[in-house]
């Protein structure tokens, strides 16, 4: 398959998009948990949203690391291993909102 810039976008980058698009699905679940948490949002049920962000992220994590874990080859290969490593990090930015959105959830729940 040809890329628009003439370059070829093969099976080694493929596990690395994949694995940055489910974290940054995770980081978007994961901003509007903390928008409802924060009441910008009207309220619904901010931990079921945490923990969705939390899940998502956590997958992104794992295939990523599951990409780098069978890649061949070094950086600037084209394999996606810095991809990976990116989706990871995108991944626990992903997991981190989560956990924020559930620890205010909880603090609030303590106090209201």
């Amino acid at each position: 398959m040809m890329a628009a810039a003439g370059g070829v976008i093969g099976d080694g980058r493929t596990g690395a998009v994949v694995a940055a698009v489910v974290g940054l699905l995770g980081v978007v679940i994961g901003g509007l948990a903390v928008a409802r948490s924060a009441g910008r949002i009207s309220t619904g049920n901010e931990r079921a949203w945490a923990m969705t962000a939390m899940v998502v992220g956590l997958t992104g994590i794992v295939l990523a690391g599951l990409h780098l874990a069978t890649s061949t080859g070094g950086f600037g290969t084209g394999n996606g291993r810095a991809g990976a490593i990116v989706a990871i990090a995108i991944g626990l930015v992903a997991a981190f909102l989560g956990g924020l959105t559930v620890a205010r959830s909880r603090r609030t729940a303590l106090t209201g």
